[in-house]
């Protein structure tokens, strides 16, 4: 599955996922759905709905379905769509549906779209429009789009009573979160305890960039989940094939790198770095203009459109968009209104290259970028998940498209890396995670549990005591039998091993210290302090509320989950570096070589390193000497084991007495043993600190 990036520049190592194409996700149905649309409609009575599906699947046109139907069949007197910016509210523009074979079409009467009311998005603005909320309320009208800052401020001076017997409808969810400070979030659960609406949220990233939840676990259980995978949307599509995720790292400054990944023949959108990054020149009108002399020599402005034409070495006129430039509004509207002209969206040569700056992310709509080149690392993963959602649009001829991380490499005289190695560490840190995103859902259950229904199991069919693997070609799950595996308990419990393991695994991906432990010192790390007691730790910090059995089931779900997903990508990529890979392999051709060859059980599971395949493309793209200097600066900060750890070693421990009828010896030749009998010692040790601590505390009170 590992592919370079074939710029003739340079070759950039990379993770390709590979679809089948089937056309499936563009299909409409009698009523003018797609299969994402469709499922969601099918839950249309449910109160609280949260619909996960990836960029361009079609959530805000399944909105409207389900809204209409709300309206006039459910009771419900008016419908709220809340977005995060106004750019997004054209999303929500009126559209035909009937002509498509719906019942109703969707309208919005120009004065309750108020994202279409000029003025920069910022509290001043946003506060002036409460009063129109206030007034649609009191209207007979039945649709309002605003954005959340709208929104947010209604609510304060309104009240959620205000908004009984209602459909609010949150567009890019992710934006919310069940921290205290984040004021839609506290809203939206007075909302729910209040119980008079109906909810509807709506993501294509289920997570947020600061690791907190979206919604407390309890709020959570109300809602009734419909998730569309980006595996089903890209294995859908009719003409996008593959996508390439990779990261190229580059000495000195970024615009001299630029030209050995931009290439000039892709549609393109740049992401330059933001001025407070240390990526940046501070200087971006500069940057924007050496990443134009890249591509080739300027040749002037066209007034129409405000695009730059920049003529390349082989002669062709690119025209290339600049969002970056904001000190002449009058020019920057001209060109933010040239791209999202409707006339010009079905035409692939209206535009060639796109640079912005915190522009052109979430909900821009470019069906014909092939390319998403993002210059230093993005501290938020969701960030990274937009920015690719804007490249996996499906379009005529578009058979590929790549994302590529520009990070800045630590330099080598530098007596410290740390600062340079944290930006690797997130950038790699964004690409699992999309890997993971990408992947098939998959569907663990313990050995010979049996054929699940709707599985296609191979020519043999599903054998007892086999090596089997299921695939619903529907819905692009997959069916794993694992031996060992602990099976949830609590519908709860049930319900993240199926809906969530993804989420479990972005908090893994976002501990720093898995990531340097995992990666970069690798002989002092085993396996299991990864898998086992960092995986339980977070799941038992992120579902506290569940016993120790389902916290361990959801552990054991989720390790298996990224380690299948990783396990089949560096067997694909050894495929490839052997010339034994044939043609076009999908991720599924790896998972399923990985359960062919071997008898899977979770013990194994657990003594995999879960970054095996990521340490492999690493390899590729940094030189020896600097992937040494990086490892030598983790490993020296190796510390004790603390109590926390000891504990839960301990804890290990017992289990592996209570299985063998012996304690772990700490001079056995089994790491993982000796790791737990260090564990207890150390855990002993703590221990008797505290107890020593609180005798002297007697004594000296005495």
């Amino acid at each position: 599955m590992n592919s370079p990036v074939d710029n003739p520049a340079c070759t950039v190592p990379s993770v390709s996922i590979t679809t089948a194409c089937t056309g499936a996700s563009s299909k409409a149905n009698a009523l003018g759905m797609r299969p994402m649309q469709e499922r969601a409609y099918a839950k249309r009575g449910e109160q609280y709905l949260l619909i996960k599906s990836p960029p361009a699947s079609g959530k805000s046109r399944a909105l409207m379905f389900i809204a209409l139907d709300k309206l006039n069949n459910q009771g419900l007197r008016q419908a709220i769509i809340v977005v995060p910016e106004r750019s997004i509210g054209g999303s929500f523009a009126d559209a035909p549906l009937r002509q498509h074979g719906f019942y109703w079409d969707w309208q919005v009467a120009p004065q309750w779209n108020l994202c279409n009311i000029p003025g920069v998005d910022e509290p001043r603005v946003a506060k002036s429009k409460v009063g129109a909320v206030r007034s649609f309320l009191e209207s007979a009208d039945q649709v309002l789009v605003c954005t959340h800052a709208t929104f947010r401020f209604a609510v304060e001076e309104l009240g959620v009573q205000a908004f009984d017997e209602r459909l609010i409808a949150v567009d890019e969810f992710h934006h919310v979160s069940s921290n205290p400070d984040n004021k839609l979030g506290s809203q939206l659960g007075a909302f729910i305890a209040r119980d008079k609406v109906h909810l509807v949220a709506m993501t294509g990233s289920y997570f947020r960039g600061d690791s907190a939840a979206v919604l407390g676990p309890t709020d959570e259980a109300r809602f009734e989940t419909i998730t569309y995978t980006y595996y089903e949307q890209l294995n859908g599509y009719s003409w996008l094939k593959s996508l390439d995720i990779g990261y190229f790292f580059y000495a000195g400054r970024y615009v001299d790198a630029v030209a050995k990944v931009l290439d000039p023949a892709l549609k393109t959108i740049v992401h330059i770095p933001n001025v407070n990054s240390r990526a940046s020149l501070q200087d971006k009108e500069r940057e924007v203009n050496e990443i134009m002399s890249a591509l080739g020599d300027w040749k002037g402005m066209d007034p129409a459109t405000g695009f730059h034409r920049v003529q390349t070495s082989a002669g062709r006129m690119l025209k290339v968009a600049d969002l970056v430039d904001d000190s002449d509004q009058a020019k920057r509207s001209r060109v933010l209104m040239a791209l999202k002209d409707p006339a010009q969206k079905d035409k692939r040569d209206h535009v060639d290259v796109i640079i912005a700056l915190g522009m052109a992310k979430e909900g821009f709509d470019w069906i014909w970028c092939e390319h998403a080149l993002t210059i230093g690392y993005r501290s938020s993963l969701t960030e990274i998940v937009q920015i690719i959602g804007r490249a996996t649009r499906d379009a005529v001829g578009k058979e590929r498209a790549r994302f590529t991380n520009l990070i800045a490499e630590p330099a080598a005289e530098q007596s410290s890396v740390a600062e340079a190695v944290n930006d690797m560490i997130k950038a790699i840190s964004a690409s699992l995670l999309m890997e993971q995103v990408l992947a098939p859902r998959y569907e663990f259950a313990p050995k010979n549990s049996g054929p699940k229904t709707g599985f296609d199991y191979g020519e043999e069919g599903y054998e007892a005591g086999g090596h089997n693997l299921g695939v619903n070609q529907d819905t692009g799950q997959i069916h794993v039998e694992i031996n060992g595996l602990a099976t949830p308990q609590s519908p709860e419990a049930t319900r993240i091993c199926k809906e969530d393991l993804n989420e479990v695994v972005t908090s893994f991906l976002q501990d720093k210290t898995v990531l340097e432990r995992g990666l970069f010192d690798r002989e002092n790390t085993l396996p299991e302090e990864l898998t086992q007691l960092r995986m339980g730790k977070i799941v038992r910090e992120r579902y506290p509320e569940l016993s120790a059995p389902d916290q361990e089931a959801i552990r054991q779900h989720a390790i298996a989950a990224m380690n299948v997903t990783q396990q089949a990508k560096l067997l694909l990529a050894q495929a490839d570096a052997n010339g034994s890979a044939q043609g076009s392999t999908a991720l599924l051709d790896g998972v399923r070589k990985f359960v062919n060859v071997r008898d899977l059980d979770i013990d194994l599971i657990d003594r995999i390193n879960p970054f095996d395949a990521a340490y492999a493309v690493l390899a590729k793209t940094m030189n020896e000497k600097l992937l040494r200097q990086v490892q030598a600066s983790i490993a020296a900060k190796k510390i004790n084991i603390p109590e926390n750890e000891a504990r839960e070693l301990a804890e290990r421990a017992l289990q592996f007495k209570n299985e063998r009828g012996r304690r772990p010896d700490i001079h056995a030749a089994d790491a993982w043993e000796k790791r737990m009998a260090e564990g207890v010692a150390a855990l002993a040790r703590y221990c008797a600190q505290a107890k020593a601590a609180q005798e002297k505390g007697k004594s000296g009170n005495g």
